[in-house]
Parts: C-alpha cells; sequence; structure tokens
C-alpha cells in the first residue's frame, strides 16, 4: 500500500492508498477539503471536528440520496409498478438534517472551539 500526504483546510494527513488508486484519493480528499472549506467559510462553524462532521453528514446524505433515487430509476427501468420512491419528501429531509446538527451542537456543545 502506498503513502500519500494530503492538505485537507491547510492540514498535512498522510494516507495509505492501494497501488492504482491514487487519483480516485486525491478526488476525495478534494470533494472533503471544498465541502469543510464552504462550512468554515460559511462563518457559523469554527471548530475542525463540527466541520469535519457536518462535511461527512452531507456527504451520507448526498450519497444516501444518490443511492435512493439509483434505487428509483432501477425500479421504473425495469418496469415495476411500485418503484421504490426517496424515503422523505425534501422538507422532511430539512426537518431531519436540522435536528442532527442541533443534536450534534447539543453533544459538542462542551467541546473546546479549534479556529
Amino acid at each position: 500500500m502506498k503513502q500519500i500526504e494530503v492538505q485537507i483546510m491547510q492540514q498535512s494527513y498522510l494516507l495509505g492508498c492501494p497501488e492504482g488508486r491514487e487519483a480516485r484519493l486525491l478526488e476525495a480528499v478534494e470533494r472533503v477539503d471544498t465541502a469543510m472549506t464552504r462550512i468554515r467559510d460559511a462563518g457559523k462553524v469554527r471548530s475542525r471536528e463540527r466541520i469535519a462532521v457536518l462535511t461527512a453528514l452531507n456527504i451520507a446524505f448526498d450519497l444516501a440520496d444518490r443511492e435512493a433515487n439509483d434505487l428509483s430509476a432501477a425500479a421504473q427501468a425495469a418496469g415495476a409498478e411500485h418503484a421504490q420512491q426517496p424515503p422523505a419528501d425534501p422538507p422532511e429531509h430539512q426537518q431531519q438534517i436540522a435536528a442532527l446538527l442541533q443534536r450534534l451542537d447539543d453533544a459538542l456543545g462542551g467541546a473546546p472551539q479549534n479556529p
């Protein structure tokens, strides 16, 4: 396994990477760095830990949404009468995200803030 040094929000990380997968890892690093920087620059969250958790939640939510859409499209393409729909409407998603963010704030409320 190859080791690659990367930068995420101006912090260095040494990551293990299978041979031949370096480009994919660097794409993932770029996506994470961009998402974390966007959250930091929005100015509401300063702690690296909170930024990382929010970024992980956003990426996981996007992935779950894509998977649900892919399942729905596959079911429709196969001619299924009852195509599987995404689990919730967008307003419900927003409420779930808000609740998760509130729980995160409550859980990390006493955590030291990192610039």
